[in-house]
């Protein structure tokens, strides 16, 4: 067995052994914490800090179906960004591809990026990233960009997929 594997096969089991004490404490939505709790212990360096609340709690309500419903583990590989962070990364790509356009397919200015208004996620594996583009629409999560499987956003609507970050309006669609 690999060693993914493993991990996934050891937060199902936990979950499903703190399953009873979690539903005591937290009655009626005993399944939620419990899964929110092994997801934690399976993806340790994930923050949900500065996630608009809108976000995290239909990020956290999505994992837990998808955990339950369809034994899904999915984690958060970036969430909320600071302008400092999302300036950071821009550069970074500015450097990487040469120009403020190619960089733009992948990341996008802090003024123009919902990371930092703690409204999308980069989720991983790239099943849970599948698993969310096939069921988020009940959540609200949509995917966003054909280049970036991984990336969801909070909208009302689903929006318009662009095929890059900047090719998206300026303007929030969602």
């Amino acid at each position: 067995m690999t060693r993914t594997i493993l991990l996934e096969v050891a937060t199902k089991a936990l979950a499903r052994v703190f399953l009873p004490v979690v539903a005591l404490r937290h009655r009626g939505a005993g399944r939620h914490h419990a899964a929110q709790w092994a997801l934690g212990l399976r993806f340790p360096r994930e923050s949900l800090a500065g996630l608009h609340p809108a976000t995290r709690c239909a990020f956290e309500t999505a994992r837990t179906e998808a955990f339950w419903r369809d034994g899904q583990l999915i984690g958060l590989t970036s969430g909320h960004r600071d302008a400092a962070e999302q300036y950071r990364l821009y550069k970074e790509a500015v450097r990487g591809t040469g120009s403020h356009h190619e960089a733009r397919k992948w990341v996008l200015p802090p003024h123009e990026s919902s990371h930092v208004q703690g409204l999308a996620l980069d989720v991983r594996p790239c099943e849970g990233a599948a698993w969310l583009e096939r069921n988020g629409g009940r959540h609200n999560l949509y995917r966003r960009y054909d280049n970036e499987p991984w990336h969801f956003e909070l909208c009302a609507t689903p929006p318009a997929r662009q095929p890059h970050p900047g090719a998206a309006p300026v303007r929030r669609s969602c």
